[in-house]
């Protein structure tokens, strides 16, 4: 059996990373981390390995970034369900995931109560040394029907990329354009009975330009389909907007059963798009400039 409770009540499992939080300036990262609601069995994880603390360290790791770096700026996040369940579906750009890392803290900072979004990644980041245990600590988990479907009917917030690992490896000359947009969010949506909200991010596609690709995957085996070759070391600091839209509540208008219905979901799934990429518009027009 289950037990929900809050990060402070959670089983110290970790508190040297508590200590080492506390030492480097992690007080507040642990407040918020305190008032967030865990579904675990009485020692502090969840059943897909989320704690507390690993989310505290990913909020105190970003910190930095969404304040400072990418200096966030937080459109209409009054749309986020504050319960139950539900899909965030945003446009992904930007050679490696700090589109997903920003989206993920300003979710997190702009709930009350607090929710942490779970990422959903592509089926070969659960593999990754180390990093796919980082991950899975602070809510990451991997995208399989069986892992969406258990999250859903447990009332959690899915944070979903339906342009995959093809839209972060999308060349200069396509940025903000989206690229294949896949449908299966609409179709756990119909069958969940969650609200889709269409999420833009802005900035991401400047952050870090892409010089080429090396496409490992097929010539090693390797989970990874390549490795992004970028234009800089390091992000450059070109400024989010990441804008949401209003949730659009398909299970409302169809029967679960629509699920199973191809014509339905593909015109639910591009009715996110064109949301997505009104959004990514509207997002354009109203930044002053890639830094401002």
């Amino acid at each position: 059996m289950s037990v929900e409770r809050g990060g402070e009540d959670a089983d110290l499992a970790h508190p040297w990373l508590r200590r080492v939080l506390r030492a480097f300036g992690g007080e507040q990262a642990l407040g918020r981390a305190a008032s967030l609601s865990l579904r675990d069995a009485g020692h502090g994880f969840d059943a897909f390995g989320m704690h507390a603390d690993f989310v505290a360290l990913g909020d105190w790791m970003t910190s930095p970034l969404y304040d400072r770096w990418f200096r966030v700026r937080s459109v209409d996040a009054h749309h986020i369900p504050a319960t139950g369940p539900a899909i965030l579906a945003a446009n992904h750009s930007g050679t490696l995931p700090w589109d997903a890392m920003m989206l993920w803290a300003d979710v997190y900072r702009n709930t009350s109560p607090r929710r942490s979004p779970r990422p959903v990644a592509d089926y070969f980041v659960p593999s990754l040394p180390f990093v796919g245990t980082l991950f899975a600590r602070a809510g990451v988990v991997g995208g399989s029907r069986g892992n969406v479907r258990r999250l859903l009917e447990q009332g959690d917030m899915l944070m979903l990329f339906p342009e995959g690992t093809v839209g972060i490896g999308k060349p200069w000359s396509e940025r903000y354009r989206l690229q294949e947009w896949r449908q299966g969010h609409c179709e756990l949506a119909l069958r969940f009975g969650a609200p889709v909200v269409p999420v833009a991010i802005v900035g991401a596609e400047e952050q870090m330009p892409q010089l080429a690709q090396i496409p490992v995957g097929r010539w090693f085996d390797s989970p990874i389909p390549h490795v992004p070759i970028p234009a800089t070391p390091l992000p450059l600091p070109a400024r989010f907007h990441i804008l949401y839209g209003a949730p659009l509540a398909f299970h409302e208008r169809f029967a679960s059963t629509a699920a199973d219905d191809p014509d339905v979901v593909a015109a639910c799934a591009e009715e996110v798009r064109v949301a997505v990429a009104d959004l990514i518009a509207r997002g354009l027009a109203e930044r002053r400039g890639v830094f401002a």
